[in-house]
């Protein structure tokens, strides 16, 4: 009778040998590279949405809050360009009132499937209000009920209160295509460095940063 194997008692022993970095990965020049971000990123996010990549509009977003710890989640991009990267968020939620009180932020992404990440920081604007209402529109109506909700990150008493909740705002949403959330507001990070890591089996990892300077970006490796 074969021998049963142990069952892991520690989060170490649950994750040693969990495989990391699996090849196929993608390949990465950083010599042959364009001199800003963005055509770079927006040449990754292509061969992302290419290869199906699983939700690659998906990243990180790190803030600050009052307490100066950091603060993380996930949060979609909305769109892209030279100018900088931009979500949306309630102006009143805790994200919203953490980048007005401190504009700063980080992004990351991260696509499993081939192994990469970009990281951004640096100084967040808040979009103009008419683009913001425009964003709203564009997003399906269960999408903007959620909004319509509000309450996001509050305390709830009872889990019943959302279906209802959700109810009302679905109905207000799907009778007025116009209605818009007046909390409801896009944020651009407008970074001041971004990198490009390319992951390596061997944890001989390729990563490449880019340096806002007065008038042009500077680009350097960086070891793994």
């Amino acid at each position: 009778m074969a021998a049963t194997a142990p069952v892991p008692t520690t989060v170490r022993e649950l994750l040693f040998g969990v495989p990391m970095l699996a090849p196929p990965l993608a390949s990465f020049d950083p010599l042959a590279v364009p001199d800003a971000p963005f055509p770079l990123f927006l040449d990754w996010l292509r061969q992302a949405v290419a290869e199906r990549v699983s939700e690659p509009h998906a990243m990180t977003l790190a803030t600050v809050g009052e307490d100066g710890c950091p603060d993380l989640r996930i949060v979609a991009l909305r769109d892209a360009n030279p100018g900088g990267w931009t979500f949306a968020t309630g102006a009143h939620s805790a994200k919203g009132r953490q980048l007005t009180a401190r504009p700063q932020a980080a992004l990351g992404f991260h696509w499993r499937e081939q192994g990469r990440q970009i990281r951004l920081r640096g100084p967040v604007l808040r979009v103009d209000a008419a683009l913001a209402a425009a964003d709203f529109r564009s997003r399906p109506v269960t999408s903007r009920a959620a909004n319509l909700v509000g309450h996001q990150s509050e305390p709830l008493a009872d889990p019943a209160l959302v279906p209802a909740a959700f109810a009302e705002a679905l109905a207000r949403a799907a009778a007025d295509p116009e209605l818009v959330d007046p909390e409801h507001s896009l944020f651009t990070v407008r970074p001041t460095s971004v990198e490009f890591w390319q992951g390596d089996p061997g944890r001989g990892h390729t990563r490449l940063r880019y340096t806002a300077g007065a008038d042009a970006w500077s680009r350097e490796l960086l070891w793994p």
